[in-house]
């Protein structure tokens, strides 16, 4: 047991960057673990690390934090597992230039993030700041719980920028606000302040900005002092109000699987980059005349002889 300066005994140890196979050549995240010093468990932490893109999230993120979350789920000492993000932001969602290609890979042969929570056998906390927007939100509201700073900001961008999304994750939303918030928050891409996310339940608690990572420690203390396996079950009972949902990209593939190909889905990363509001609708209208133009074609051609003589 180690004392503070005030001479009081400590309740944690030092955070420690994990090293070993695999987990020491990270550049996306940053992952570290702690041990409470009352309990003798630990706690495992997942940091996005790139503060300058605001931590956005490409493949290479997504299979980094695999490799976290892999050792943590098999570390017997590890009871909790934090979800955070460098700087200051907890996150603005996919990276947009990378996401005109890379999208395709993640739609049709990966799995996005969620799913990494999802299957965690331990209780992760989402630890959030500043903006908290598009995939890094349906992670934040996935984790089990959710503790946000007082200037944290939450919301989707999918239709605006083009990007779809569907699978467990989305109507999981209705279970976590309520089916109408839900569809607001997905649709509309409005954006919720960490009060109005608190009111509808998106996340369990706010504080002040300089006391976020005291009180995700607080909760984290808390759950140590449970029984670890009874927790583990209890995570896995009730991540079962997701298993009767689709996998991620079945629906979007199954209703438009040339979408990354079609001008309507490259319109939005390209209005998004250029800075410009995109016109989905002057593309719908172009869409409608040439398939007027398609079925007028074919119906001159599909007129009897008689017809035409």
């Amino acid at each position: 047991m180690t004392k503070t300066e005030d001479g009081d005994m400590a309740e944690w140890g030092e955070w420690v960057q994990v090293a070993g196979e695999g987990l020491d050549d990270f550049v996306e995240i940053l992952y570290e673990k702690r041990q409470h010093l009352l309990s003798g468990g630990s706690i495992a932490r997942v940091s996005l690390n790139k503060p300058e893109r605001m931590n956005t999230l490409t493949l290479a993120t997504v299979d980094e934090m695999f490799r976290a979350f892999y050792d943590a789920n098999h570390d017997p000492m590890v009871g909790v597992i934090i979800v955070a993000g460098k700087g200051k932001h907890f996150g603005a969602g996919g990276d947009v230039e990378w996401e005109r290609w890379g999208l395709r890979e993640a739609f049709y042969n990966r799995y996005p993030h969620n799913r990494l929570i999802r299957l965690s056998r331990k209780p992760v906390i989402a630890q959030v700041q500043g903006y908290c927007i598009a995939g890094h939100n349906h992670m934040a509201y996935c984790c089990d719980f959710t503790i946000a700073a007082d200037n944290a900001v939450f919301g989707q961008a999918g239709p605006r920028v083009s990007s779809p999304a569907d699978g467990f994750f989305v109507p999981y939303l209705t279970k976590v606000v309520g089916a109408k918030k839900a569809r607001e928050m997905w649709m509309l891409c409005r954006k919720y302040k960490a009060e109005q996310a608190l009111a509808m339940g998106l996340v369990n608690t706010v504080v002040p900005l300089d006391e976020l990572e005291a009180e995700v420690e607080r909760w984290c203390a808390e759950l140590l002092e449970k029984s670890p396996g009874c927790l583990e079950v209890l995570k896995a009972s009730f991540d079962q109000e997701m298993d009767g949902y689709r996998e991620s990209c079945v629906t979007s593939a199954a209703m438009y699987p040339d979408w990354f190909d079609m001008p309507e889905g490259k319109e939005g990363g390209a209005a998004f980059l250029a800075k410009r509001k995109p016109e989905f609708w002057r593309l719908r209208e172009r869409e409608a005349d040439a398939r007027q133009a398609l079925l007028d074609a074919y119906q001159a051609e599909s007129k009897p002889q008689d017809e035409e003589s």
